[in-house]
């Protein structure tokens, strides 16, 4: 008699091979890309970030309908893997992008409260607090605009002699530096629907006065609020908020004296990761960009009541800060555009000469000025650096590219000139270029995309991550000396040095530091 016919389907194994395809096609393909030497970390990181995530995709698809897993153990973990992700969601947001597009997170309920000291009133400003020092850093760079002061000389050995803390405060969002003056220090934040202007005690943290706009600028990837650093000058306080309001304002009070409204002005719009320009002041005049779209890149106004001098350049400006340079004998103002680098008589805002640059992305950091005759301009993004050679016949103006090189790609981060190199963060990775030719002398150390000042021999340089560190580069290599944790987030904000007392900030709070001095 025939035995009975077994109803049970055959057990199948489970069917792996297009899960490890997957796997060995993504390792092969991300390692080709970092192997990609020559492409800036952006790029790299927006190559990787959609094949990791197709790549995810493709594997949950896999094991859910064709890996043949039993299906308590197939839709178990569908089930784990989609609930965490929902789950992920609704507790974290993301709060921006670190200097290489990386998002950073933090939970949806994290608030952060602004608490300041009770403002003091106007009449209780004493004139010591604006003469009280001689050591002042009244701009964006410092008092030369060009990042580079002479002194005091640092201690180097931190771990002896650490850097003291004077006070550390709260601060609403911005990318804005400190400006100083005597002991009164003052930024711009973001607090709610308003952009501020804040001064403070230097000595204290205390704050002496607020004057507020409504306006907001906010962008996930470029951050919230104000991006420009004040400019102060003969006790006034020129500010440029990140939508596009200009200020001038007592030092003492905080007072508005007059305002211009560079989108009104220039008929354009707010560029994409907001405007950006540090107020540059010559001549009696305050000099910024505009907007984008508009008629004119640069705008020039009265010092005394605001009025409108002159408007020039039809270039897109893009987000680095005008510069005051005196090039073969002839002053001029270097603009950092959209497409272009150029140079604008400070009378007029006529354009003396123009070159094109860059490859469409964000131009941000500014010129450094090598010689009489030679200025060089630097771009993140895979475009690098060039020095220009210009020369003039009368009245006319020609530029000559020295030389180009992809070995200095500058995001924002402000690079210095020394005794015939060039240094600077190259894609948030410390390098010094020779400026005969534009060779890299050597690349190590990353920082990410933070900002420094050159003091004396010395590097200050607050690292992206919220280190400070100490440096002294030469050619020979970057020579790091010493550390010091400042910070626990994102810090891509300039910082300011008054004497021995260093301010900085990033988007959430500011500190003030006493850096160690040595008498030898």
């Amino acid at each position: 008699m025939a035995e009975p016919r077994s109803t049970e389907k055959p057990k199948r194994n489970l069917r792996w091979w297009p899960g490890g395809v997957l796997l060995v096609l993504a390792i092969a393909a991300i390692s080709w890309v970092r192997l990609q030497t020559d492409w800036p970390f952006q790029k790299r990181n927006q190559t990787i970030a959609p094949i990791v995530l197709v790549t995810a995709i493709l594997l949950l698809l896999w094991w859910t309908f064709f890996s043949r897993a039993p299906n308590r153990l197939r839709l178990g973990l569908t089930y784990g893997i989609v609930g965490t992700i929902i789950v992920g969601a609704l507790l974290f947001r993301v709060r921006g992008m670190s200097g290489d597009l990386v998002p950073i997170f933090e939970l949806r309920w994290a608030k952060r409260n602004i608490t300041v000291s009770e403002p003091t009133s106007a009449d209780g400003i004493s004139a010591s607090l604006i003469h009280s020092a001689t050591n002042n850093f009244p701009q964006f760079l410092g008092p030369d605009r060009n990042g580079i002061l002479a002194g005091p000389r640092f201690e180097t050995n931190w771990t002896a002699h650490p850097p003291q803390l004077i006070w550390r405060q709260k601060v609403g969002e911005a990318w804005s530096a400190f400006a100083v003056v005597g002991n009164i220090c003052v930024t711009q934040e973001q607090r709610g629907e308003n952009e501020c202007v804040v001064a403070r005690e230097l000595s204290s943290g205390k704050e002496l006065w607020l004057h507020s706009d409504k306006a907001r600028f906010n962008n996930i990837v470029a951050g919230e609020g104000p991006r420009g650093t004040p400019t102060v000058v003969s006790n006034r306080v020129f500010t440029c908020g990140g939508t596009g309001i200009l200020n001038c304002l007592d030092l003492a009070t905080g007072k508005l004296l007059w305002n211009q409204n560079l989108l009104t002005v220039n008929g354009g719009k707010i560029p994409d990761w907001g405007i950006a320009s540090s107020p540059l002041v010559v001549d009696g005049m305050v000099i910024v960009h505009g907007g984008e779209a508009g008629k004119n890149s640069l705008h020039a106004f009265q010092f005394e009541d605001g009025k409108s001098v002159w408007s020039g350049g039809i270039m897109n400006p893009s987000y680095a800060s005008p510069t005051f340079a005196t090039l073969v004998g002839a002053p001029q103002i270097l603009a950092f555009n959209d497409g272009a680098v150029s140079g604008h008589d400070p009378m007029t805002g006529a354009t003396l000469w123009q070159r094109p640059w860059g490859n469409g992305y964000p131009a941000c950091a500014s010129p450094v000025v090598v010689s009489t005759n030679r200025v060089l301009f630097s771009s993140g993004y895979g475009v690098g650096a060039e020095l220009l050679e210009i020369s003039r016949t009368n009245s006319r103006f020609a530029v000559t590219p020295v030389w180009k090189s992809i070995r200095m790609k500058a995001k924002f981060s402000h690079m210095f000139a020394r005794e015939g190199f060039l240094y600077g963060l190259d894609d948030g990775i410390l390098a010094c270029v020779d400026l005969k030719d534009g060779s890299q002398k050597w690349k190590e150390g990353r920082y990410g995309h933070g900002q420094g000042l050159l003091v004396g021999d010395l590097y200050l340089l607050m690292a992206e991550s919220g280190e400070l560190v100490l440096l002294r580069p030469t050619p020979e290599g970057p020579n790091e000396l010493t550390r010091f944790r400042v910070f626990d987030s994102k810090t891509w904000n300039p910082i300011a040095l008054a004497g021995d007392l260093l301010l900085v900030r990033n988007d959430r709070e500011a500190a003030c530091l006493r850096l160690p001095i040595t008498s030898e």
